[in-house]
């Protein structure tokens, strides 16, 4: 269920307000229906990704921008002249089209020192705010730009020669023309001399405003009411010229609005967007008593832009193309639409066609504000009887022959109906009913659209699409299905694309991306990175196509028509019309046994899955494991006699238009085992520094003679290389080309060519038993890890626990968890001044034995209380010295004694009685005057 149906649907669910909802079951119901639509669109909506990925450094860009000067950010093409305008921070430049590089012109616009300092009292950051971004260029005329500024939050605006390129210094107010804020989106359009904008009229932004600024005429605005504007966010305006008089109907030219706003339909949790497109006539005078000076001709209607599978809106626009035809009818309408909830993630490019725009606003039925309390939808369709001439109709034939030559003509009726009913039930929809183009995790900010012809007589539309990481995507749309070409890495700092401009001229046909850093000026197809012909054919790229004369990837609009035959292009992606081309030559590596070898193959596009053959057969990557198959290549590690031979690395991709799947060798290589060094000479005692062999594996046997591996420098006389020493790898001339496609060298086949690939590989071993030369075993591969190597890592993982194990014993005998041994060892080690233990330590930790002699401190303790004549009195002493007595006997593992109960004991007892004896409360206390006790390692007594 999207947006707009789950509000319409609130209104049959009874009276509840908005608030009452929040906090019902319902509420909470619906809440759960979205989140759970979110997260379906997010995990299953459709994507597109691109075949290609060009990163910054990979292609050729021009880059224009100069130190201390940012915000690059509104562009503007001559026709006329070889020049591209860019407005930035306090900064106005003129560059050449043909390459941006180049700066023809410049001049400085910065704010005087009153409006500075106005902005900053008003709390906005000097250093940022309160300086002057250009934001508005258009062409005036032949002679001049009208250029505006933000000027400090005090938009301004003037006039720029284009002969001497300096302002003339006859300032105008920028309010309606250019946005206080330079964060604020707007849109501004120059027609006939007269400048169209939307954009906020005040300091705040609360006030927006669609007006027109004409030097002949008066200001004409739209009415300061939510139920025209609700808080707008506009992108694009543009002028789509019928005819006017000369045209079937005579009706005038239109100005199209596309903007963002909040719902004035219905209410919701929180504020509803919902994308829109105004229409003005462009001979619009306001009306003569009702909307003196207001737009007569104000309509918008709702754009649609959904997934119907999911039911699933998206509901904010960013920006739109118009894509011109000769008649206007055909013109079509590209617009690229996100999600009002950011995390789904989801991009969608919709087109719309230029008469069923005008179906709408022409024949769509109005809304009007409903008259129901509590109603979750605030504006229903009006169902009354239509004021004539149709309300928000410009003039036309129809008109003028019942004497309404202008707006200032039309009844009062109409008028009142026009600003009491601005918005139309009936929603554009798209071009198929649903997205042209659905990609995910991608957030495109602009769009441009070119048109071009294929050498199949067919007209294919391309469209270019920013995204706010500054990549560029190029897809092309195929009979309502899109294919993505490619993406490029516009920004190289990785920020938002804020303006892409097209410039279709033949000789300049190029793109332009404004951003925060600069202006980077890229051609429309990378035809010449593409070095093979079926990489040139599957890249389905009109402008691209296979010359065999070359051999080379051209562009198809820098060939003459003439010259165009004999290209290679398929729409489709059928590269069996490509000439057959010889498979490349193996390239030789040569590494040492036991190493690793790394062979590199790149997929040719992001569609592409790589397969590898070893020897004629398949490689399965989880067949064995001493093979790595990866993104960037194979890795073969622990080389053995049975991995050398020939690896071939396949591309596979499949062509959905086609409906083929092509493959082709993308590399080759011939994997070869290095000879062992020759041995000492017998006259010469040479201690030997060679690699020893694995144990249980056949040594391979020395070269005869005193000849050397030819290309294998190592195995020179002199000491050999340390055996850490990282693999290298040798590349050699290849080959003579084999006679068969799968031949191999006989010095390269595997010494058991019965086992394949795809079993587990057995190594051959020598048993140790064995004394035989030529005797083998197969030992259990679980076993080859210890021989490849691992010793070395198991005695460090020994040496480790055993280094562990050292620093836990020596912790535990410094905090005193072990046994007596272990403490008067750490007594002598860490304290040797220290007394040692006392006899009381020594009997408990020697467990169950004799009474203590009489000369014990608690025998003579117990003794002497006995004897006392108070003994009555001093019972507590003498409990405690009897339950030390009996702490002595434990056979526990505790080796002090209890110097107290936790308490601190009194330094003696008084004489009363025995219930104030302190023995009644705190039977267990000891004295610890008369007999002091320490710990083992303490110089202080305890109490």
């Amino acid at each position: 269920m999207n947006p707009y149906s789950l509000a319409e649907a609130m209104t049959d669910k009874g009276n509840l307000t908005v608030s009452r909802l929040a906090e019902s079951n319902m509420g909470l119901g619906v809440l759960g229906v979205f989140l759970g639509l979110l997260l379906e669109v997010s995990s299953h909506g459709p994507h597109s990704g691109p075949r290609t990925t060009w990163q910054h450094h990979d292609v050729d860009l021009l880059e224009f921008s100069e130190p201390g000067v940012s915000n690059y950010s509104t562009l503007l093409l001559s026709d006329t002249r070889d020049a591209l305008y860019v407005g930035a921070r306090e900064a106005i430049f003129e560059l050449s089209k043909r390459n941006v590089t180049v700066r023809n012109n410049k001049v400085y616009w910065k704010v005087a020192e009153v409006p500075m300092n106005m902005c900053t009292l008003k709390g906005k950051s000097k250093e940022k705010d309160c300086l002057n971004y250009i934001r508005v260029l258009q062409v005036l005329n032949d002679e001049h730009l009208y250029v505006c500024g933000t000027n400090a939050f005090q938009p301004q605006c003037d006039y720029l020669s284009i002969s001497d390129f300096a302002l003339e210094g006859r300032a105008e107010d920028g309010r309606g023309k250019c946005p206080f804020d330079p964060s604020q989106t707007f849109t501004t359009v120059m027609v006939d001399g007269e400048l169209y904008s939307g954009t906020a009229y005040n300091f705040l932004g609360s006030e927006p405003i669609i007006s027109r600024y004409s030097p002949q005429q008066s200001l004409l605005r739209t009415e300061y009411s939510t139920s025209w504007l609700n808080e707008p966010s506009f992108v694009f305006a543009d002028v789509i010229r019928e005819g006017g008089r000369s045209g079937p109907a005579g009706e005038d030219d239109k100005v199209y609005y596309f903007f963002t706003e909040v719902s004035v339909e219905y209410e919701f949790f929180g504020k509803l967007l919902i994308p829109r497109v105004a229409r003005v006539c462009k001979g619009d005078l306001g009306g003569q008593r009702t909307l003196q000076k207001k737009w007569t001709s104000f309509l918008k209607a709702k754009l649609v832009c959904s997934m119907p599978e999911l039911n699933f809106v998206f509901n904010v626009v960013h920006d739109v193309f118009v894509l011109e035809a000769e008649d206007w009818k055909d013109t079509l309408i590209y617009a690229v639409f996100t999600s009002q909830w950011g995390n789904v993630g989801l991009s969608a490019v919709c087109v719309y066609n230029m008469a069923l725009v005008d179906e709408v606003f022409s024949r769509g039925k109005y809304m009007q504000k409903a008259t129901v309390e509590q109603s979750h939808t605030k504006w229903v369709r009006y169902n009354g009887i239509t004021p004539s001439p149709r309300p928000g109709a410009c003039i036309n034939h129809a008109m003028r022959q019942q004497n309404i030559t202008s707006s200032l003509h039309l009844p009062d009726k109409t008028l009142q109906f026009v600003k009491d009913h601005p918005l139309l039930e009936d929603p554009v929809l798209p071009v198929g009913g649903r997205p042209h183009l659905i990609t995910k995790d991608v957030n495109y900010t602009q769009i441009a659209v070119d048109r071009v012809q294929a050498l199949d007589g067919r007209t294919y539309d391309i469209i270019f699409t920013g995204t706010d990481t500054g990549v560029l995507h190029k897809s092309v749309l195929d009979q309502g299905e899109v294919h993505m070409v490619e993406e490029i890495q516009l920004i190289k700092t990785a920020g938002p694309i804020k303006n892409l401009l097209l410039s279709s001229e033949v000789c300049t046909r190029s793109l332009y991306a404004g951003s925060d850093s600069g202006v980077v000026q890229s051609p429309t197809a990378f035809c010449e990175k593409y070095l093979s012909c079926d990489q040139c054919v599957l890249a389905r790229d009109p402008y691209c196509a296979w010359d065999p004369r070359s051999p080379a990837c051209v562009n198809i609009l820098d060939r003459p028509k003439p010259t165009q035959r004999g290209l290679i292009q398929s729409l489709k992606g059928d590269a069996d019309a490509c000439p057959a081309v010889p498979p490349p030559q193996p390239r030789r590596v040569t590494v040492k046994p036991g190493s690793s070898a790394e062979l590199p193959c790149a997929p040719p596009s992001n569609l592409a899955h790589v397969s590898w053959r070893a020897n004629g057969s398949a490689l399965l990557p989880e067949a064995s494991r001493f093979h790595f198959i990866g993104e960037s290549g194979l890795l073969i590690y622990s080389v053995a006699p049975e991995d050398q031979g020939r690896y071939e690395c396949w591309s596979l991709e499949w062509a959905p238009a086609a409906g083929k799947n092509f493959s082709r060798l993308v590399a080759a290589y011939a994997l070869a085992l290095a000879a062992p060094p020759r041995g000492p000479r017998k006259d010469v005692h040479t201690p030997h520094l060679g690699r020893a062999p694995e144990p249980g594996r056949h040594a391979p046997p020395p070269p005869p003679g005193d000849r050397f591996p030819e290309g294998n420098a190592a195995d020179a006389p002199g000491p050999s290389p340390p055996t850490t020493a990282p693999v290298r790898f040798t590349a050699t001339p290849p080959p003579p080309p084999p006679t068969q496609p799968h031949d191999t060298d006989p010095s390269l086949t595997p010494p058991h060519r019965g086992s394949t690939l795809g079993a587990p590989r057995h190594r051959h071993l020598l048993p140790p038993s064995s004394k035989a030369p030529g005797a083998t075993a197969t030992r259990d591969p679980s076993a080859q890890y210890l021989q490849r190597g691992n010793v070395t890592a198991l005695l460090c993982l020994f040496l480790l626990f055993f280094l562990l194990f050292l620093a836990a014993l020596a912790y535990n005998c410094y905090m005193r968890y072990l046994p007596a041994p272990c403490l008067r060892l750490r007594a002598a080690l860490v304290g040797g001044h220290k007394s040692s233990l006392r006899p009381e330590y020594r009997a408990c930790e020697a467990g169950p034995a004799e009474p203590p002699p009489p000369s014990t401190p608690v025998a003579e303790k117990l003794k002497l209380a006995q004897q006392r004549p108070g003994g009555q009195q001093n019972g507590g002493q003498t409990a405690a010295a009897q339950s030390q007595l009996r702490a002595l006997r434990d056979t526990g593992y505790e080796t002090e004694p209890d110097c107290s109960n936790g308490k601190i004991p009194s330094r003696g007892f008084g004489g009363g009685s025995g219930g104030d004896s302190p023995s009644s409360e705190k039977p267990f206390d000891v004295d610890c005057t008369s007999q002091p006790i320490e710990f083992a390692d303490a110089e202080e007594p305890c109490c």
